[in-house]
């Protein structure tokens, strides 16, 4: 997993799996951008924990829904480095409630940034490696949500859905200028994001139904997607990465009730 003399940006890496993706990533020798929305603070340790293996790390706050500021991020990202190599689509953004009781802006935040967002980040990161003629790496963590249609989460659900295929159909469109596009379905994961719907003890027991007995951790993830970013995965496009403790298998039954 070398990534020597590559350049990345990440988005929504202040904390949880996109903070595992950065400092993985540089960790394995490239040169990060670390975008966050709301969490300044948390940037600024994951930029000092990226320096400490040697390279370079800036920060870029912006909401990655509005694609005026994603494209500036990406612009900001090549020339701070140089070029743009590598490029993490991570942010997210949930709310859980059934449909029939759903906060609609609650709903369409969740899809704007979770397919948006994903949408926005990857066409431009995509625009920028064509126009250098170098080619390119690109992830998109997605979820096994893509896949299963958990109840109270369909706008993640939805979103998670689009942005597989969105994945796929770019690897086929960006493959004659070598670009590569792959998709991670993280498992459960033990995030802060996580506390926003389950208590610890909740977080507890559901780790004790899982077929690997426990949560993932976000480094775990990080250095699933180093490795599709990286050069020992020049073969691999337009395929899916599953970090999930199982989770895709057919384990699901009433053990699941109330998680």
């Amino acid at each position: 997993m070398n990534l020597s003399g590559k350049n990345g940006l990440v988005t929504g890496s202040s904390r949880g799996i996109g903070r595992g993706c950065a400092v993985e990533m540089a960790r394995a020798g490239a040169n990060v951008a670390i975008n966050y929305f709301s969490h300044g603070d948390e940037a600024e340790e994951v930029a000092k924990e990226c320096r400490a293996f040697g390279v370079k790390a800036i920060i870029l706050q912006g909401d990655v829904s509005k694609r005026e500021r994603v494209e500036e991020m990406v612009a900001e990202t090549a020339k701070a480095f140089g070029q743009l190599d590598l490029f993490v689509s991570n942010a997210v953004y949930s709310d859980r409630q059934e449909m029939l009781v759903a906060d609609l802006a609650g709903f369409e935040k969740t899809i704007n940034v979770g397919m948006w967002g994903a949408f926005y980040g990857m066409r431009a990161a995509a625009l920028q490696m064509v126009k250098q003629g170098k080619g390119g790496s690109i992830a998109i963590v997605s979820s096994p949500h893509a896949i299963i249609p958990i109840p109270g989460a369909m706008a993640y659900n939805m979103a998670k859905a689009a942005i597989d295929h969105m994945a796929r159909t770019a690897a086929i469109e960006l493959a004659d200028h070598r670009i590569r596009v792959n998709i991670v379905h993280p498992g459960w994961i033990d995030t802060p994001g996580e506390r926003k719907f389950f208590t610890e003890e909740q977080l507890a027991e559901g780790a004790k139904v899982l077929p690997w007995k426990r949560l993932g951790r976000p480094d775990e993830i990080g250095k699933g997607v180093a490795y599709i970013l990286s050069d020992d995965a020049e073969y691999m496009t337009g395929s899916t990465l599953s970090i999930d403790g199982g989770v895709g298998l057919p384990w699901w039954s009433d053990r699941t009730e109330g998680l």
